[in-house]
């Protein structure tokens, strides 16, 4: 089947409902289990169908992808400094990777392959529409996806028993993660933002 076969079962579903599917099966089976073949199964269709809506996997996870970045923007009350706006970012990004199980895998990939904008870059030039936004953006970014994988990677080990035993959760950390680290972190990137751009801007005068 191609997708100039016209086929009324397939027609009956949207790209959303493949996505929705998508991000369900994700989070009940994680990304190793996501297959084109399974997720056709949930929607009662034929594999190939799933192709009217995305021409490969790689772009069925960039869609899922974007269905979790969707509401990682600024809102009324937010900071309205570039120092306040990485922060609250941040903690937004990480906090809707770690709502969808191997979440920041997902993104991670979509990211680096230039399938999905990270939303923080944006964002943050409304906030100061200079460089240093940019800039600002690639570090939190990169830093909340990575740690976020990290952490999820260690659940799944974890799981399976193949986590060692100093990074190994216990009930106490599993049902309270600490934040402390994360949040140290992003103020150091903020704290940091000062400086740095003082610094730039005198090794240009010099």
């Amino acid at each position: 089947m191609t997708p100039r076969d016209p086929n009324p079962r397939v027609a009956r579903r949207s790209k959303d409902d493949v996505v929705d599917a998508a991000v369900d099966l994700l989070d009940r089976v994680g990304l190793p289990d996501l297959s084109m073949r399974r997720l056709a199964e949930e929607l009662g269709v034929q594999p190939s169908a799933l192709y009217w809506h995305v021409a490969s996997k790689q772009e069925l996870l960039a869609a899922v992808s974007s269905r979790i970045l969707v509401t990682v923007a600024l809102r009324a009350g937010d900071p309205d400094d570039l120092e306040g706006a990485a922060v609250a970012l941040g903690r937004r990004l990480r906090d809707r990777l770690l709502a969808h199980r191997d979440g920041a895998e997902v993104v991670s990939s979509s990211l680096a392959l230039g399938l999905v904008p990270s939303p923080l870059h944006n964002a943050l030039r409304d906030v100061d529409d200079s460089p240093a936004a940019d800039v600002v953006a690639d570090a939190v970014t990169h830093y909340v996806v990575g740690v976020t994988f990290h952490e999820q990677q260690r659940r799944t080990a974890d799981a399976w028993g193949a986590a060692a035993s100093e990074v190994a959760l216990s009930p106490e950390s599993a049902a309270h993660p600490a934040e402390d680290g994360v949040e140290a972190v992003l103020a150091l990137i903020a704290r940091g933002i000062a400086p740095w751009r003082a610094e730039t801007q005198r090794a240009r005068g010099a």
